[in-house]
């Protein structure tokens, strides 16, 4: 019983950790990514001039997450964090959805991101990235104010 015990142990700590554990940097997701704006379901004279991500490696190995977005105005918007991929919530700075976001790395090229503004939840994002490195997937979930869950799903190009 007692090995059964330390076995059963034993595994939740290790399920407990991250997922994935090497260097950021391998996963190809380091970088800065830009949306072809063309492509968004919105009409063009609402639609951003341009939306980019930027993930760097910080501190730690830590991630260091730029979304900036340029308004059909050329109003700078954006939103800056840095995160441990464990899941645990961190602040975000600026004037965009969030003000908080939590994020980990279940496998390689795989970032998975959750928003909330003011202690409300807000958007999910997942971050694929390609096998040849250069192109990323985002598939943003969240709730229409009608209550019904809406997808949304963005092709990025890597810039950097």
């Amino acid at each position: 019983m007692k090995w059964l015990s330390s076995t059963l142990v034993a595994i939740s700590l290790a399920l407990a950790g991250p997922a994935y554990s090497e260097p950021i940097g391998h996963s190809g997701l380091i970088g800065k990514w830009a949306v072809d704006v063309s492509r968004l379901p919105i009409p063009a004279e609402v639609r951003p001039k341009s939306v980019s991500v930027t993930f760097a490696e910080a501190e730690g190995g830590r991630l260091f997450t730029r979304v900036e977005v340029v308004d059909p105005n050329g109003a700078v918007l954006y939103a800056e964090s840095v995160a441990e991929l464990n899941g645990t919530p961190v602040v975000v700075k600026g004037n965009l959805e969030a003000d908080t976001a939590a994020v980990s790395m279940p496998a390689p090229g795989v970032l998975v991101m959750q928003l909330s503004r003011a202690g409300v939840p807000g958007s999910t994002r997942i971050y694929t990235v390609a096998a040849d490195r250069k192109s990323m997937t985002e598939t943003a979930a969240n709730f229409g104010e009608d209550g019904r869950p809406v997808m949304r799903t963005h092709q990025f190009s890597r810039v950097q």
